[in-house]
């Protein structure tokens, strides 16, 4: 991976610019407090509240904290063995949960609608002595695409994120659905919704975050949005920003917003989050993926990055879908993929070409993402593999309109270990992140696929407990 820069030599003109722009704005606002924010390994946030007099120290010099948040499995329990000396050279720089610091990102200052007189901001991480962690997700996603803007280009991608959204009994603390029985995008669903949905949309907007659309989805309690496309990184941190406030929404006003891919109920659609994407010139914007012949569904670019998504989608999954419950999405006939094919049109493929009418709007939609993913890692995973596509000039296997037959190309990944195990041996993310990066998220999701196979679930319980 490309070097990023250090704290000291990020500091230049443009950064001092923006980071003054942060201050003005918080006295002029008259703020009292911002909260100072970074995604961890799971694209979950973390951080501190800071009084606003704290702010230009902060975004100068950084806030402190443990590093031992970097060692956590999604149950927060430590992966690593963190207070002993052998806990290898990944985490030397966090043995003993030695201080790390988040210096937040003045380009991504927004103030919160929800929390009258508080700002956000994100954060990249550095080291006490000002060099950046490699372990940081956002520093990956960043240094992914530099290799795009390096020449000239930059992925413009789309966000489509379905979630179920349940109310909350004040009483019994159970939740509820929000509306009964299903019927893709039936107005009748969605004007009961809503009045449950329109906090979300208003602060949704107001944090300059508007969802373009909200759809009421297969199966009950489900909701889609999507957004308008974004740029490299800055589409993975607005991904971060809404899973966030959505659900920070949703619990002051008595409701339970979950990304979890499949919700333990019976009649529960599974949720995935599709990426549209293309790659577009810097200097003018232009869309690398058109076609420039008439007839031709994809440009030459387009097609090598196509291969590249596909040839790499099994060691991928690591990244796009990074949870167990996110593999029982991956089934036959339900509007998701389970093999690795793609087509111009089928959304039962994993990957869908979107050439109609040809022309600026022409992109490649990843379906096989899980809504939990890390968008940092989602978004990189995309970027390294087409990319490899393209420098390689890997050919893609012709289009199908049947891709869920057993012909139309392999299967993905069956489960969280499978995904684990391909990640692992891929010589190809050693090569482009690195055996660092590699050995540190192999460990973490070993620790959570470990635990998982050592309880005993519901299932289990019911099926045998009474039987034998």
């Amino acid at each position: 991976m490309l070097d990023a820069p250090s704290l000291e030599d990020r500091w230049d003109a443009d950064w001092s610019d923006a980071a003054a722009r942060v201050e003005d704005q918080v006295r002029s606002l008259g703020l009292r407090s911002v909260r100072v924010s970074f995604a961890d390994q799971h694209g979950l946030l973390h951080g501190k509240v800071l009084d606003a007099a704290q702010i230009p120290h902060a975004l100068r010099n950084g806030v402190s904290f443990p590093g031992s948040l970097l060692t956590k499995d999604t149950g927060r329990h430590y992966a690593f063995k963190l207070w002993e000396p052998d806990g290898g050279p990944t985490l030397a720089s966090v043995m003993g949960a030695r201080d790390m610091l988040m210096v937040p990102d003045p380009t991504t200052f927004r103030v919160l609608p929800w929390l009258e007189g508080t700002g956000w901001l994100l954060s990249d991480l550095y080291s006490v002595e000002g060099a950046p962690i490699e372990l940081s997700t956002r520093r990956i996603c960043g240094e992914a695409h530099r290799k795009l803007t390096d020449r000239g280009l930059r992925l413009r991608a789309g966000l489509e994120i379905e979630f179920h959204l349940y109310s909350v009994d004040e009483a019994s603390g159970e939740h509820q659905r929000i509306h009964e029985g299903w019927d893709l995008l039936a107005e009748s669903y969605s004007d009961q919704i809503e009045p449950l949905l329109e906090p979300i949309q208003r602060h949704l907007t107001e944090l300059g975050l508007p969802p373009r659309t909200i759809e009421t989805e297969q199966g009950p309690s489900q909701v889609e949005l999507t957004f308008p496309p974004a740029d490299g990184i800055e589409l993975a941190d607005q991904a971060v920003l809404i899973r966030a406030a959505v659900k920070q929404v949703a619990r002051r006003h008595g409701l339970h917003a979950t990304f979890m891919s499949r919700p333990g109920r019976d009649d529960t659609f599974p949720s995935g989050w599709h990426i549209h994407q293309s790659i577009v010139s810097v200097d003018d914007g232009r869309n690398q993926f058109a076609p420039t012949v008439p007839g031709e569904t994809l440009s030459k670019m387009a097609t090598h990055y196509l291969g590249g998504l596909l040839d790499h989608a099994p060691e991928s999954c690591l990244l796009t879908t990074p949870t167990i419950t996110g593999y029982k999405r991956y089934q036959p006939y339900k509007v998701a993929p389970d093999r690795i094919v793609w087509s111009r049109q089928h959304r039962g493929a994993m990957l869908r070409v979107i050439d109609e009418p040809p022309g600026a709007a022409t992109r490649i939609e990843n379906r096989a993402g899980d809504p939990a993913a890390n968008p940092y890692l989602y978004l990189t995973s995309q970027i390294l593999s087409g990319l490899d596509g393209i420098d390689s000039r890997i050919e893609a296997p012709p289009p199908t309109e049947m891709p869920y037959e057993a012909e139309a190309g392999p299967l993905l990944p069956r489960t969280l270990g499978e995904a684990i195990e391909a990640f692992d041996r891929s010589g190809f993310y050693r090569n482009t992140l690195g055996d660092e990066i590699v050995d540190y998220l192999v460990t973490l999701r070993r620790s959570e696929w470990t635990r998982f196979q050592a309880a005993v679930t519901d299932w289990e319980q019911r099926e045998y407990y009474d039987t034998f």
